[in-house]
């Protein structure tokens, strides 16, 4: 018998633990010190709500799934039927193949084939590694192609500060956490969810630049013009007071974009965990070309892109 998710992958280091799946290389479960750092999913269930899920080769939402690229007009396959949009990628629910596995870190691949509304092949690698520093995800897309391929990347795991005891099954957990977004921009949207121009959070309900409750706020934005320390990370921090347990999420400099989902919408688990997603370009990225990664024919410069983000317990 085969999990909903494919084999599983265990792996520890530095008080944490953690398990990827085969199914799309996801992140089903991180644990400190045995307590969720990541809302994940039990092993008999395939993952919800794009719960720790890889968003490859683009993030978030393509309207009508169309988009052109090097003179062609390409059509994706509509995911997100009730908006009409092409979402999240092509690979969360391929199977990977892992590469190598030891204690503290696995690594997997999986070779995107081209196809209709993506016909470039590219090759798309996975390292999850675990220290005293945390998780660290490192992603690779090499292009195989002999034309430039458009390519964005992300992830979707859903942060938790709660004892698990305390969660309730009727939402608002989060409304008494506090986050801190180094983030002076904000997209947004229309009623799809696709881009319809941009705000300065200075004065608004969206300035978490200093730490403060999220009390009933509703997130569902993608967030840019990130503010960097020396390493060049940007990190989204959430802390419960109460509680005294506080996690973060660093993007490296490739990931100018970070979409928080505070889950209201949800069937089950609303408001109870706050989905904060690196990517490296915003929604709509395929058709309005913005912060789009280009990957150059294979065996040129630039063929190749490697991005990394994490996640570690405060």
């Amino acid at each position: 018998m085969v999990a909903p998710s494919g084999e599983q992958f265990e792996i520890t280091g530095g008080g944490y633990r953690a398990v990827v799946t085969e199914c799309g290389a996801g992140l089903r479960l991180l644990e400190y010190d045995g307590r969720p750092v990541v809302a994940g999913y039990p092993e008999d269930e395939h993952a919800s709500a794009g719960r720790g899920q890889l968003l490859l080769p683009w993030p978030n939402r393509i309207e009508d799934g169309r988009y052109t690229f090097g003179g062609r007009e390409l059509q994706l396959p509509l995911s997100e039927v009730r908006r009409n949009n092409a979402s999240h990628g092509l690979t969360r629910w391929a199977s990977w193949t892992p590469e190598e596995l030891s204690p503290n870190s696995v690594s997997l691949l999986y070779r995107l084939m081209a196809q209709p509304g993506y016909p470039w092949t590219v090759d798309l690698h996975v390292v999850y590694d675990l220290s005293a520093d945390g998780l660290t995800v490192t992603v690779t897309a090499s292009n195989l192609s002999t034309s430039p391929a458009p390519y964005a990347q992300g992830a979707h795991p859903y942060l938790t500060v709660a004892d698990p005891a305390a969660v309730p099954g009727d939402g608002g957990v989060i409304d008494g956490w506090e986050l801190t977004v180094p983030a002076s921009t904000r997209e947004l949207t229309d009623e799809r969810m696709l881009p319809a121009g941009s705000e300065d959070v200075g004065g608004t309900d969206y300035d978490f630049r200093v730490a403060r409750p999220l009390r009933k706020i509703r997130l569902d934005h993608a967030f840019t013009d990130l503010t960097r320390d020396g390493e060049g990370r940007a990190q989204v921090e959430l802390r419960d007071p109460r509680a005294g347990h506080a996690v973060a999420l660093w993007m490296d400099e490739a990931h100018g974009w970070v979409q928080l989902y505070s889950g209201d919408d949800l069937p089950a688990g609303a408001r109870t965990s706050l989905a904060v997603e690196p990517m490296t370009a915003g929604p709509n990225a395929f058709a309005n070309g913005e912060d789009l990664i280009v990957l150059a024919p294979a065996g040129e410069d630039a063929d190749t892109h490697t991005s990394s983000w994490g996640i570690r317990v405060l």
